[in-house]
């Protein structure tokens, strides 16, 4: 099957995060290589293209797709929860921009194999790495009722995960249950009909994307793989962060704030003792896609793109070198 992903916010995302011709740009979520692409297309040839991503397909196919750009161009096959370890053996100690673009992507979702959807039947696996051990088939299979309910809870906010949670392990008892179709056929007489039948799509998609969120560690990679981003940028270079729900989009937002507050103390304190300092400057509010995208890419409805700019390390030494912090200075 070709591998097929339609970039989100591509032009938004590209102009803002490039801003040196001949810098170093890191795509930590390489995919088809959509958003590098067209980084490269802004690339003089002394620029440089880092591809990281942990699924064999989408590295062919952007090996492919990049395999006439004029910039330089290294592709890994890694997961960037490892960018420290990455940059490093990379020799690239500071760069000039690092994008993510998170989530799933439409190739995975329509490779009905890899168990992403529940639109079509097939093996539980949901793993975005295929030679990862550990899969969806682990998580039906061998959680608890409890540690079911927490992650249908906690990365799905389904109202209905406790119990989804019963009925997956009542399930259970008369064997494994093997695939997606099983697994949606249990999660449909879980969810009243009534539910069903009023809820705003499909009664199953919380569950998968919980279940996909737990396989893949998802969201426990997030904090501290953009703080590695930030501590790695060039003065002005810049991050871009594409989101696609409400969880791993608070943890960006989260992230990011807090790298871009000066003064930490109390409030009751008159003058800041922290000397905490500004990593970054936000670059406005987060953008979503135009009317324009939205109409030939659905997937693009729920994307939130947030890009910030390292500050210079003498404007984070003057940033917070106020004395009396009684709203004079900005927290």
């Amino acid at each position: 099957m070709e591998f097929h992903h339609i970039s989100v916010m591509l032009e938004e995302t590209v102009k803002g995060l490039v801003t040196n011709k001949e810098g170093i740009y890191v795509d930590c979520t390489l995919g088809g290589a959509g958003h590098s692409h067209r980084i490269a297309e802004l690339l003089s040839p002394e620029g440089r293209i880092i591809g990281i991503d942990q699924d064999e397909e989408a590295i062919e196919a952007a090996k492919e797709r990049l395999k006439d750009v004029k910039c330089h161009v290294d592709i890994l096959h890694s997961n960037f929860s490892h960018l420290e370890e990455i940059l490093k053996a990379e020799h690239a100690p500071l760069v000039d921009g690092v994008v993510f673009d998170l989530g799933v992507s439409s190739h995975q979702i329509d490779t009905a194999e890899r168990g992403f959807s529940y639109m079509h039947d097939a093996p539980l696996d949901m793993r975005m790495d295929p030679e990862a051990r550990f899969s969806a088939y682990d998580v039906v299979n061998t959680y608890s009722e409890k540690e079911l309910d927490r992650i249908f809870h906690d990365y799905g906010e389904e109202r209905w995960g406790r119990r989804i949670a019963q009925f997956i392990v009542k399930a259970r008892e008369n064997g494994p249950i093997e695939t997606t179709g099983e697994l949606v056929d249990i999660i449909c007489k879980a969810v009243p009909k009534a539910v069903r039948q009023a809820a705003n799509g499909h009664p199953a998609k919380r569950i998968f994307q919980a279940i996909r969120i737990e396989v893949n560690d998802e969201l426990g990679i997030l904090e501290n793989a953009f703080k590695t981003a930030v501590h790695h940028l060039k003065p002005g270079g810049r991050i871009a962060i594409i989101t696609f729900h409400s969880l791993e989009d608070r943890i960006a937002k989260k992230t990011l704030k807090e790298m871009a507050r000066g003064c930490i103390c109390p409030p009751e304190l008159p003058v800041c003792v922290c000397h905490h300092k500004p990593e970054i400057r936000l670059l406005g509010k987060p953008k979503q896609a135009t009317a324009a995208e939205l109409a030939h890419n659905s997937r693009s409805k729920s994307a939130k793109l947030r890009i910030a700019e390292k500050l210079p390390a003498a404007q984070t030494d003057d940033a917070d070198s106020g004395d009396f912090r009684d709203g004079k200075e900005e927290r």
